[in-house]
């Protein structure tokens, strides 16, 4: 599903109207009734509930006017809240204002001083408030007197369905500047906005419902951005069939160079996780004198002894064995729990020229190339870059708050420059590919924040590869079962006892519930 910005949106809805001749009205309608529906979810039948409606003067205001009246109809009691003189509402929204108003119909105008008190007083007696204030247009800081209104209606511990985003909230980039609408189920249209996917806004948002107003699908394939939120629909369209003659080999050798003294964990979890997100054969190469302890460690997975440079960590002689590992592998995975150490990671920069199969670079292995990313480009195979954001900092020679201000702008100059797929790893992770293609990830919660989570993505990226998937499905897919697992964990054990160990053990139930 392509994700758009404000802007975006605005284009796509005035092509609708003026090539495909779908009028504004028809678009306003379409959008209303999606968000009564909404409301009948949270409320379940409407008769004598109260909604209160607060509107603004622009389109999103009129799609507000459209919902009092369907739910007018269907027997609701409404209450309706001009934060504006009524006289200001034009266009469309100003049609569905007339029409209110030959229903019989009062409408309560707050723009003026005691308007928070009257808020107040009908608050007081209210089942559901519709949030129909500032549309995708907003931008900044909503006005002082607005702002104390919207304070009021987040402490009122009544429901709140956004329409389009929550009023506040910059629809572009999910910027929030003051006060801003505590959604619990916000209703976007078309498309879902880049703003609602993205943090801080995504906070704000609640539960997201996109609604089909009709605008064509076929102009949102010729004219959409090659934005995309991650779905479970998305992920199971990529995920190749298993067939009945299938062996093991069919579905991709994996090797995993990992691990140093202190570090196994992290070469057993990318491992194990590599197996349980379809790998078919994986083998986990490590430092000769930990071999031991990870041969006792694994039992599915395969393991391969490496030079040691006698302090746990690989040498840089480790080279030709990992090439000589590489010949019968179709994907390696490097760095989870390599160390910092001068000679590992000295071995990493000279084996990159010599790959020859699509890899996956993580941890120490992304380190070892701090600010020199340009030596990604001596790859002769696809490459994935998994960074954190201190990892990408450290690659790129940006600030941190740089890149986290703009993560989707500095995962996809990176993946241009560096001609590689990048995961820029966080809340909402990012994937970017050289060819402009940009993937949101959904899911995911603050319990992943976790040691070994990223060994555990590392893994499942690489198996992902191994079965066949394109670099950039592979790592989009990757970080959305990724994601889920860990819901789906935290769902059963909470989030601030997981540990990535639970995240490997749930793969195999996310890839089941894509369905």
């Amino acid at each position: 599903m392509r994700v758009v910005t404000a802007e975006e949106m605005k284009a796509l809805d005035r092509t609708a109207i003026e090539e495909y001749g779908i009028s504004g009205l028809v678009l306003m309608e379409n959008a209303g009734r999606h968000v009564v529906e909404v409301v009948r979810q949270v409320l379940g039948d409407v008769r004598d509930k109260v909604v209160t409606i607060f509107i603004g003067k622009g389109n999103n205001g009129g799609d507000g006017l459209v919902i009092a009246r369907h739910l007018l109809n269907m027997g609701a009691e409404i209450k309706l809240l001009v934060l504006t003189n009524a006289e200001e509402i034009t266009g469309d929204a100003a049609v569905n204002l007339e029409i209110w108003r030959k229903l019989g119909q009062k409408i309560y105008s707050i723009h003026h001083g005691d308007g928070i008190n009257i808020v107040r007083l009908i608050l007081m007696n209210t089942d559901l408030i519709v949030d129909a204030i500032y549309g995708t247009g907003f931008r900044g800081k909503v006005p002082e007197k607005v702002g104390r209104i919207i304070e009021v209606l987040n402490s009122s511990g009544k429901p709140i369905v956004a329409v389009d985003v929550p009023s506040g909230l910059e629809a572009s980039n999910g910027k929030v500047d003051g006060p801003c609408i505590q959604a619990t189920h916000t209703v976007t249209f078309g498309l879902p906005k880049l703003g609602l996917i993205l943090e801080p806004g995504a906070g704000y948002a609640g539960r997201l419902h996109i609604a089909d107003i009709s605008i064509p699908a076929v102009l949102v394939e010729k004219e959409g951005p090659l934005r995309y939120l991650i779905t479970p629909e998305l992920v199971r369209e990529w995920l190749p069939a298993r067939p009945s003659g299938a062996h093991k080999g069919t579905f991709g050798r994996v090797l995993v160079v990992a691990g140093s003294r202190g570090m196994t964990g992290a070469a057993c979890l990318a491992g194990e996780a590599a197996l349980r997100a379809g790998g078919g054969l994986v083998t986990v190469a490590v430092p000769e004198t930990l071999h031991d302890i990870v041969e006792m460690k694994l039992t599915e997975v395969m393991t391969a002894p490496l030079p040691d440079n006698g302090k746990g960590c690989l040498s840089k002689e480790a080279k030709q064995a990992i090439l000589s590992l590489l010949e019968d592998k179709d994907v390696l995975a490097i760095g989870p729990g390599l160390s910092n150490d001068p000679e590992a990671a000295a071995l990493v920069r000279e084996l990159l020229s010599s790959i020859r199969v699509p890899c996956v670079l993580d941890a120490d292995a992304l380190n070892a190339l701090a600010e020199a990313g340009e030596l990604l480009r001596k790859v002769q195979a696809p490459v994935i870059i998994t960074p954190h954001p201190g990892e990408m900092a450290r690659l790129t020679g940006v600030s941190i708050r740089e890149i986290q201000g703009d993560r989707i702008l500095a995962t996809s100059r990176a993946a241009l420059n560096w001609n590689v797929v990048v995961l820029l790893k966080g809340a909402r992770t990012v994937v970017a590919d050289p060819g402009g293609a940009i993937y949101i990830n959904p899911t995911g919660n603050p319990g992943m924040a976790t040691a070994g989570s990223g060994d555990v993505l590392t893994g499942c990226i690489a198996a992902l590869l191994g079965q066949g998937l394109d670099p950039s499905r592979a790592a989009a897919a990757g970080a959305y079962l990724h994601g889920l697992a860990g819901d789906l964990a935290a769902r059963e054990k909470g989030m601030m006892g997981l540990v990535a160990g639970d995240l490997v053990l749930t793969l195999p139930e996310a890839i089941r519930n894509l369905g």
